[in-house]
């Protein structure tokens, strides 16, 4: 789910002419029978309108410091496949948008950097049929079965390699995933849940090396969200178990979650479950409001997976984990690490994962 919609909406509040959404018919919508195939769906898709490359992880350095991470690139295309001909190399067809933060809960700090760039004159793009994604000098690319990010600068940055320890999931029906039920709004959606990582983090001017566990997230379409929806909430959880645990829930006016909202739930060999609504639960256990914007967010969660036995708390590992998005299109939640502790039936589970908040600074249904 997460920030596919929040940068298609700002691509059309920053780089957009006026119109030029009437052509959005012309893209491709995403339909049940996609036939993924990999690693070429690592790669683009122009004739989809967004997608996106999302990477969170837990690091810890060789001094023994814990840290979160996440590193997203953004592809929204402003004009179809057809209608992206120019005969200027510098025209916006295309925008990029990366996003970068770092968690550090022993020093009780977040940081945030972000990059946007059109796709001309080689100055963000990516590749069709590989991975290989960059806006400026940010990049995610993959070479013999690893990948690779490198982002940031001397003050805050990654350069961290990544190999896949289990296999590509596929979320929803077959990879598609609903995200409302009374309107065609949908997406193909895939993870890889768990990636051993090595590298480095450089904080205030001083490399750390690292080393971890991080989390694909990679999803594409067309659709606009459902104008009766206000924001999402999305877990994605790495348990010591083996298994991991992928939900989101798309709420209404009311706070409650819409009927189509899943998830799925991936065992240690990588075999996939789907979830329904039904099948889980999640009750907020805090709140926390924002010293920056007033914004009350859930701040900790009890979550339950009756069918699998799961009753799980979920704990920020640092409150403030708020983003603050630059531009014409300013954009406000919070997407942070969390702590996890709970049980399978009568055996203890711990674990980490990343949690995002939409709406709660504000409605997001009816602006895109």
């Amino acid at each position: 789910m997460k920030r596919f919609f929040l940068h298609v909406l700002a691509a059309v509040f920053t780089l957009t002419p006026a119109g030029a959404w009437g052509a959005a018919d012309f893209f491709q919508a995403a339909r049940p029978g996609y036939l993924f195939s990999f690693p070429r769906d690592h790669g683009a898709h122009p004739e989809y309108r967004s997608e996106w490359w999302y990477y969170s992880g837990h690091l810890q350095s060789t001094a023994g410091e814990g840290f979160g991470y996440e590193l997203t690139f953004f592809r929204v295309a402003l004009k179809p496949p057809s209608a992206a001909a120019s005969r200027s190399a510098w025209a916006a067809h295309t925008v990029y948008f990366a996003h970068l933060a770092l968690t550090a809960p022993r020093r009780q700090t977040f940081l945030f950097r972000e990059k946007a760039m059109r796709g001309a004159m080689g100055l963000a793009g990516a590749d069709v049929g590989r991975l290989n994604v960059w806006v400026d000098d940010w990049r995610a690319e993959e070479a013999e079965g690893e990948m690779r990010l490198r982002a940031g600068g001397p003050d805050l940055g990654l350069d961290l390699r990544l190999k896949p320890l289990k296999p590509p999931v596929l979320h929803g029906e077959a990879g598609y995933s609903r995200k409302a039920a009374d309107a065609p709004v949908a997406s193909h959606y895939y993870s890889i849940t768990r990636l051993d990582t090595r590298g480095a983090v450089t904080l205030d001017g001083q490399s750390l090396d690292v080393t971890g566990l991080s989390w694909l997230d990679r999803e594409f379409g067309s659709a606009k969200m459902a104008p009766d929806q206000v924001g999402w909430d999305w877990f994605a959880l790495q348990l010591d178990d083996g298994e991991d645990v992928m939900l989101y829930l798309m709420r209404g006016p009311d706070g409650l979650p819409d009927p189509a909202s899943s998830g799925t739930l991936v065992d240690p060999q990588g075999k996939a479950r789907h979830l329904t609504l039904s099948d889980v639960t999640v009750q907020p256990t805090g709140r926390w409001t924002s010293p920056h914007t007033k914004a009350v967010y859930p701040a900790g969660w009890l979550l339950t997976i009756p069918p699998a036995g799961y009753r799980l708390t979920l704990t920020p590992t640092l409150a403030d984990q708020e983003l603050r998005t630059g531009g014409a299109a300013r954009l406000i939640y919070w997407e942070g690490q969390v702590q996890v502790t709970g049980s399978r039936g009568d055996r203890p589970v711990t674990g980490r994962g990343y949690v995002e908040l939409t709406g709660y600074a504000g409605s997001l249904g009816g602006r895109f």
